[in-house]
């Protein structure tokens, strides 16, 4: 799980950062708004850490430039205003959860996963990815890529997907599926993205989705 902390204090956001790194969880920090503004849109994350005060604007009007540009990563209010007034107003811009300082840590982090476990069914009916337990094949993933073959070659991640998706099929379609991807590749190259996907959505997290099938690929659900 990747986590982008907006804080200013650096005492603070050093502590985020230690714990979070401790619990198997990846930070990135940022100090001010323009700075929160420009990772957030820059970087893929599953939960934004967000302070209210910020140096160059408020995190209320970080989150609702977020949402107005169309980024949809959940968003974790962390802040010493526990008012009902700044409770609301952080929802109402587009917040989906909202923790006041002082805090327990282990709350937070109870709260951020369970953030990171309501966008993942988005996350699939967004790229088409099977919510019960299937083998991906070569079928699946032209399905979920939703392109033209010559598309999803120029593409390295669903060309490494279909690579993996046909790992239990013959052996002549891969190189045609894969454009230049050789079978002395296919092996790297389906570890490497299905490690990629595995700390994605698995690490952290219980039961894991990812089940390695020796012999024939990967099985994709819960």
């Amino acid at each position: 799980m990747r986590v982008l902390i907006v804080e200013d204090d650096p005492e603070l956001a050093g502590l985020l950062r230690d714990g979070l790194r401790a619990q198997r969880i990846d930070p990135t920090l940022a100090s001010t708004f323009a700075e929160g503004r420009d990772r957030a849109h820059a970087g893929s994350f599953d939960v934004i850490i967000l302070d209210v005060r910020l140096p160059g604007g408020t995190g209320f009007d970080l989150c609702g430039e977020l949402r107005g540009g169309g980024n949809a990563t959940p968003v974790l209010m962390l802040t010493a205003l526990d008012g009902v007034d700044d409770r609301v107003r952080g929802l109402e811009v587009g917040a989906d959860d909202y923790l006041t300082k002082p805090f327990a840590f282990r709350e937070l982090v109870a709260r951020l996963k369970a953030l990171a476990r309501r966008r993942l069914p988005c996350l699939r009916r967004d790229i088409g990815l099977p919510t019960s337990k299937s083998i991906w094949g070569p079928a699946r993933c032209s399905a979920a890529a939703g392109r033209s073959p010559s598309a999803r070659r120029s593409s390295p991640c669903w060309s490494c997907s279909c690579c993996i998706g046909a790992a239990s099929s013959t052996a002549p379609p891969l190189p045609r599926m894969c454009g230049t991807t050789t079978m002395t590749r296919l092996p790297t190259c389906s570890r490497c993205w299905w490690g990629r996907l595995r700390r994605k959505i698995d690490d952290g997290f219980e039961p894991k989705l990812i089940t390695t099938l020796r012999g024939a690929g990967y099985r994709f659900g819960s």
